[in-house]
């Protein structure tokens, strides 16, 4: 379990069809093999690490369901190790099991340095979002502001622009999206599936 709320912002260093390098410094200090740790909201197994960069094995059913298959060298990507029983929830609750892949639609910069992003929701999706609720957006855990149809807008703060991926988006690309996992809960009880 993670909360979405990015310790690092780190930099793939290597990717390759089945693994994937990331130089980093913070997130390492206590992970081992078999860590677990979020990138871009997507929860991966350490399966090497030193102080500086940790790598991870991707399978077929991760790239094909995250946007990892666009990743390429340098890019930036955010991590999260995973919440221990004494942290703090600062975001949500995020498995980071990403439920698909939304597209920025639009963004608008304000002139307090903060900016509204309207993303593109798959369909599969659209029925777990709500005004006011949680989504995690590329491992970062934000409000929806606003909801239409096919889109919902989240209002970022300055801090998120400057120590996340989300301040270095553009129109059209692609991000991780988990939806809220209380909702996908409530969804399965009512319908009476195991």
């Amino acid at each position: 379990m993670f909360t979405g709320i990015v310790e690092e912002r780190g930099s793939v260093r290597d990717i390759a069809p089945a693994r994937m390098s990331i130089e980093c410094r913070t997130v390492t200090s206590d992970a081992a093999e078999g860590a677990s740790i979020s990138v871009n909201g997507a929860c991966l197994t350490v399966v090497e690490c030193s102080d500086r960069h940790l790598a991870f094995d991707v399978s077929e059913e991760t790239r094909r369901r995250t946007s990892f298959s666009r990743l390429r060298e340098g890019d930036p990507v955010n991590l999260e190790r995973p919440l221990t029983l004494s942290s703090r929830l600062g975001g949500h609750l995020v498995q980071g099991h990403v439920d698909g892949v939304g597209e920025v639609e639009s963004i608008e910069r304000s002139e307090d340095g903060g900016a509204w992003i309207t993303l593109r929701a798959p369909g599969s999706i659209g029925r777990y979002l709500v005004d006011k609720g949680s989504i995690c957006v590329d491992g970062v855990s934000l409000t929806i502001a606003a909801r239409g149809e096919e889109t919902f807008g989240v209002a970022l703060i300055p801090h998120t622009l400057e120590v996340t991926t989300l301040g270095s988006a553009g129109v059209g690309d692609p991000v991780n999206l988990e939806v809220d996992v209380i909702a996908k809960y409530v969804e399965a009880l009512l319908e009476g599936r195991p």
